[in-house]
């Protein structure tokens, strides 16, 4: 364990075993049919890439960048497109993939943008879900884990553009974000 990390959350067998769960509903759920995965850059890569191989049916994938944070730990309630989706959506399923929903602002952001492409349905897949901090009425369809009031990192999961590549997900030590990043 990275000693900037002081607790595991998750490890990565917790973790794989989870997306498992997950990719099953999700096949159950969308027999007959090939969902969209829309994964919201850079911290759903992994948790996407995951959940492809996790759901045994026709798909297809595109990738949207959203901002809310910039080097920030928590969201600044202005969101961004930053990158769009290649793929015309009207009439398809789609299944938004998210790494963490944290105050709601940016997946409902999302959410609008989607919902005027005239998708056929719209559902969110989240890996981590922190209720306690949402200042907007979204519940995911699909969810890892609810987790505590913690800033977490890894599992693609970053502070500053690090930890993504960390297997678990675990609480980065206050000291890290609060002091600007000094190491111990």
């Amino acid at each position: 364990m990275i000693t900037e990390v002081k607790e595991i959350l998750y490890s990565a067998e917790q973790i794989s075993a989870r997306v498992k769960d997950l990719g099953q509903a999700i096949t159950e759920a969308y027999q007959g049919k090939a969902p969209v995965l829309v994964g919201i850059l850079k911290g759903a890569v992994p948790f996407l890439n995951d959940m492809m191989r996790a759901i045994e049916l026709p798909l297809s994938y595109d990738l949207m960048a959203v901002s809310s944070y910039g080097a920030a730990t928590t969201s600044s309630g202005t969101v961004r497109i930053r990158k769009d989706l290649d793929l015309a959506i009207e009439g398809r399923d789609i299944l938004v993939i998210e790494d963490l929903i944290d105050t709601g602002l940016t997946i409902q952001y999302v959410l609008e943008r989607l919902h005027s492409r005239k998708p056929r349905s719209l559902k969110v897949c989240t890996l981590l879900d922190k209720p306690a901090r949402r200042r907007v009425a979204i519940t995911p369809d699909y969810n890892g884990f609810t987790i505590p009031d913690v800033f977490v990192v890894g599992y693609g999961l970053d502070y500053a553009e690090e930890y993504r590549n960390l297997p678990y997900i675990g609480v980065l030590h206050e000291a890290i974000y609060k002091n600007g990043g000094e190491r111990g």
